[in-house]
Protein backbone atom coordinates (compact mmCIF):
# COMPACT_ATOMS: atom_id res chain seq x y z
CA UNK A 1 0.00 0.00 0.00
CA UNK A 2 1.01 3.34 -0.72
CA UNK A 3 -0.13 4.87 2.49
CA UNK A 4 -1.34 3.66 5.68
CA UNK A 5 -4.57 2.46 6.51
CA UNK A 6 -6.45 4.83 8.75
CA UNK A 7 -9.13 1.87 9.79
CA UNK A 8 -7.09 -0.32 11.65
CA UNK A 9 -5.92 0.97 14.57
CA UNK A 10 -2.38 0.51 16.02
CA UNK A 11 -3.34 -0.21 19.57
CA UNK A 12 -5.75 -3.06 18.28
CA UNK A 13 -2.59 -4.37 16.32
CA UNK A 14 -0.35 -4.17 19.60
CA UNK A 15 -2.89 -5.06 21.74
CA UNK A 16 -3.11 -8.29 19.71
CA UNK A 17 0.63 -8.53 19.41
CA UNK A 18 0.54 -8.71 23.53
CA UNK A 19 -1.27 -11.32 23.42
CA UNK A 20 0.50 -12.94 19.91
CA UNK A 21 4.10 -12.86 22.95
CA UNK A 22 2.62 -14.39 26.01
CA UNK A 23 1.97 -17.47 23.44
CA UNK A 24 4.72 -17.08 21.89
CA UNK A 25 6.71 -17.40 25.25
CA UNK A 26 4.67 -20.52 26.11
CA UNK A 27 5.68 -22.36 23.45
CA UNK A 28 9.22 -21.39 23.00
CA UNK A 29 9.45 -22.61 27.25
CA UNK A 30 7.68 -25.88 25.55
CA UNK A 31 10.97 -25.84 23.44
CA UNK A 32 7.89 -25.67 19.89
CA UNK A 33 9.87 -22.52 18.62
CA UNK A 34 13.90 -23.19 18.90
CA UNK A 35 15.90 -20.12 17.32
CA UNK A 36 13.58 -17.93 15.43
CA UNK A 37 11.17 -20.47 14.34
CA UNK A 38 7.29 -20.83 14.25
CA UNK A 39 5.37 -17.85 14.42
CA UNK A 40 1.33 -17.16 15.44
CA UNK A 41 -1.30 -15.28 14.61
CA UNK A 42 -4.13 -12.85 15.05
CA UNK A 43 -7.17 -11.83 13.22
CA UNK A 44 -7.54 -8.48 13.65
CA UNK A 45 -10.10 -7.51 10.64
CA UNK A 46 -12.53 -9.76 8.66
CA UNK A 47 -13.25 -7.20 5.93
CA UNK A 48 -10.80 -6.52 4.94
CA UNK A 49 -8.86 -9.38 6.11
CA UNK A 50 -5.71 -8.51 8.63
CA UNK A 51 -3.99 -10.30 11.01
CA UNK A 52 -1.48 -9.31 12.99
CA UNK A 53 1.27 -12.42 13.08
CA UNK A 54 5.01 -12.56 14.64
CA UNK A 55 7.60 -10.46 13.04
CA UNK A 56 10.07 -12.61 11.38
CA UNK A 57 13.90 -13.72 12.70
CA UNK A 58 12.77 -12.61 15.85
CA UNK A 59 13.30 -14.77 19.62
CA UNK A 60 10.07 -16.17 19.92
CA UNK A 61 10.75 -16.66 23.44
CA UNK A 62 11.64 -12.52 23.56
CA UNK A 63 8.46 -10.39 22.27
CA UNK A 64 7.29 -7.06 22.89
CA UNK A 65 3.63 -6.32 21.86
CA UNK A 66 5.14 -4.01 19.34
CA UNK A 67 7.02 -6.83 17.47
CA UNK A 68 4.25 -8.29 15.14
CA UNK A 69 3.42 -7.20 11.55
CA UNK A 70 0.42 -6.55 9.90
CA UNK A 71 -0.78 -9.22 6.70
CA UNK A 72 -3.49 -9.23 4.14
CA UNK A 73 -5.17 -12.19 2.67
CA UNK A 74 -2.26 -13.36 1.14
CA UNK A 75 0.71 -12.57 3.44
CA UNK A 76 1.68 -9.63 1.86
CA UNK A 77 2.68 -6.96 4.42
CA UNK A 78 0.20 -4.17 4.92
CA UNK A 79 0.92 -0.81 6.70
CA UNK A 80 -0.56 0.56 9.75
CA UNK A 81 -0.42 4.07 11.03
CA UNK A 82 1.32 3.89 14.55
CA UNK A 83 2.59 -0.02 13.45
CA UNK A 84 6.67 0.19 12.93
CA UNK A 85 6.78 -1.47 9.47
CA UNK A 86 8.36 -5.23 10.23
CA UNK A 87 9.17 -8.19 8.11
CA UNK A 88 6.15 -10.86 8.74
CA UNK A 89 6.76 -14.41 8.46
CA UNK A 90 7.57 -15.96 4.96
CA UNK A 91 4.48 -18.46 6.07
CA UNK A 92 2.15 -15.51 6.96
CA UNK A 93 0.23 -16.18 3.46
CA UNK A 94 -0.83 -20.34 4.60
CA UNK A 95 -1.96 -18.26 8.04
CA UNK A 96 -4.40 -16.12 6.13
CA UNK A 97 -5.36 -18.75 4.05
CA UNK A 98 -6.03 -20.89 6.97
CA UNK A 99 -8.01 -17.70 8.46
CA UNK A 100 -9.66 -17.26 5.59
CA UNK A 101 -11.00 -20.85 4.40
CA UNK A 102 -11.75 -21.88 8.32
CA UNK A 103 -13.09 -18.64 9.82
CA UNK A 104 -10.54 -19.23 12.44
CA UNK A 105 -9.31 -16.20 14.64
CA UNK A 106 -6.06 -17.55 15.48
CA UNK A 107 -3.54 -19.56 14.10
CA UNK A 108 -0.62 -21.12 15.25
CA UNK A 109 2.39 -22.81 13.69
CA UNK A 110 4.98 -24.61 15.38
CA UNK A 111 8.03 -26.22 14.93
CA UNK A 112 7.36 -29.51 17.24
CA UNK A 113 9.40 -32.46 16.97
CA UNK A 114 5.97 -35.14 17.17
CA UNK A 115 4.65 -33.47 13.74
CA UNK A 116 7.54 -33.90 11.70
CA UNK A 117 8.26 -37.14 12.75
CA UNK A 118 4.72 -38.20 12.49
CA UNK A 119 4.62 -36.38 9.28
CA UNK A 120 7.53 -38.31 7.86
CA UNK A 121 6.12 -41.91 9.16
CA UNK A 122 2.48 -41.46 7.78
CA UNK A 123 2.69 -38.92 4.53
CA UNK A 124 -0.61 -39.93 3.87
CA UNK A 125 -1.98 -38.22 7.08
CA UNK A 126 -2.09 -39.42 10.72
CA UNK A 127 -4.45 -42.07 11.91
CA UNK A 128 -6.04 -41.57 15.05
CA UNK A 129 -9.42 -43.11 17.53
CA UNK A 130 -10.32 -44.15 20.50
CA UNK A 131 -7.73 -42.20 22.65
CA UNK A 132 -9.82 -39.60 25.06
CA UNK A 133 -7.53 -36.46 24.41
CA UNK A 134 -9.11 -36.25 21.14
CA UNK A 135 -11.84 -34.38 22.98
CA UNK A 136 -9.62 -31.57 22.73
CA UNK A 137 -9.58 -31.01 19.20
CA UNK A 138 -13.56 -31.20 19.07
CA UNK A 139 -13.64 -35.02 18.45
CA UNK A 140 -15.29 -37.48 19.76
CA UNK A 141 -12.73 -40.49 22.40
CA UNK A 142 -14.60 -43.10 20.93
CA UNK A 143 -15.80 -44.46 17.69
CA UNK A 144 -14.52 -41.41 15.70
CA UNK A 145 -11.60 -41.91 13.13
CA UNK A 146 -9.34 -38.96 13.23
CA UNK A 147 -6.87 -38.16 10.51
CA UNK A 148 -4.03 -35.56 11.02
CA UNK A 149 -3.54 -34.09 6.96
CA UNK A 150 0.04 -34.28 5.71
CA UNK A 151 1.00 -31.64 3.37
CA UNK A 152 3.86 -31.39 1.36
CA UNK A 153 6.48 -28.84 2.27
CA UNK A 154 6.80 -25.74 -0.11
CA UNK A 155 8.67 -22.34 0.26
CA UNK A 156 5.71 -20.80 -2.22
CA UNK A 157 2.91 -20.19 0.07
CA UNK A 158 0.24 -19.74 -3.00
CA UNK A 159 1.00 -23.65 -3.71
CA UNK A 160 1.36 -24.22 -0.42
CA UNK A 161 -2.28 -22.76 0.43
CA UNK A 162 -3.38 -24.72 -2.65
CA UNK A 163 -2.27 -28.02 -0.75
CA UNK A 164 -3.96 -26.74 2.85
CA UNK A 165 -7.22 -26.52 0.78
CA UNK A 166 -7.17 -29.85 -1.05
CA UNK A 167 -6.20 -31.70 2.35
CA UNK A 168 -8.81 -29.62 4.35
CA UNK A 169 -10.99 -31.71 6.49
CA UNK A 170 -13.54 -28.57 8.77
CA UNK A 171 -13.65 -31.26 11.06
CA UNK A 172 -9.98 -31.36 12.38
CA UNK A 173 -8.37 -28.13 13.19
CA UNK A 174 -4.63 -28.63 12.22
CA UNK A 175 -2.26 -30.12 9.41
CA UNK A 176 0.92 -30.98 9.26
CA UNK A 177 3.36 -29.69 6.78
CA UNK A 178 5.68 -32.41 6.07
CA UNK A 179 9.25 -31.72 7.25
CA UNK A 180 8.99 -28.38 8.54
CA UNK A 181 5.93 -28.64 11.55
CA UNK A 182 2.23 -27.94 12.70
CA UNK A 183 -0.08 -25.88 11.98
CA UNK A 184 -3.68 -25.93 14.23
CA UNK A 185 -6.19 -23.13 14.80
CA UNK A 186 -8.94 -22.46 17.26
CA UNK A 187 -11.49 -19.49 17.70
CA UNK A 188 -8.82 -17.48 19.80
CA UNK A 189 -5.54 -17.32 20.63
CA UNK A 190 -6.45 -19.18 24.05
CA UNK A 191 -8.42 -22.38 21.78
CA UNK A 192 -5.82 -22.10 19.29
CA UNK A 193 -3.45 -23.26 22.22
CA UNK A 194 -5.38 -25.74 23.57
CA UNK A 195 -5.90 -27.49 20.00
CA UNK A 196 -1.84 -26.94 19.66
CA UNK A 197 -1.03 -28.60 22.59
CA UNK A 198 -3.87 -31.90 22.46
CA UNK A 199 -2.51 -32.26 18.84
CA UNK A 200 1.02 -32.45 19.64
CA UNK A 201 -0.19 -35.43 22.56
CA UNK A 202 -2.34 -37.12 20.43
CA UNK A 203 0.98 -37.60 17.85
CA UNK A 204 2.98 -38.56 20.80
CA UNK A 205 0.87 -41.01 21.76
CA UNK A 206 0.86 -42.32 18.50
CA UNK A 207 4.50 -42.74 17.62
CA UNK A 208 4.92 -44.28 21.55
CA UNK A 209 2.04 -46.63 20.64
CA UNK A 210 2.44 -47.06 16.99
Amino acid sequence: MSSAETTLAADRVHAAGARLAVEAARFTGIGWMRGTSGNISEVVSRDPLRLAVTASGLDKGELLPTDVAVVGPRGEAVAVEGVLPLRPSAEAGLHARVAALTDADAVVHVHALNAVVAGHRWPGGVLLRDVETLKGIGRLAHDDEVTIPVIRNSQDMDELGDWFEAAYDPRTPAVIVADHGLYAWGTDLKHARHVTECVEWLLAYKLATA
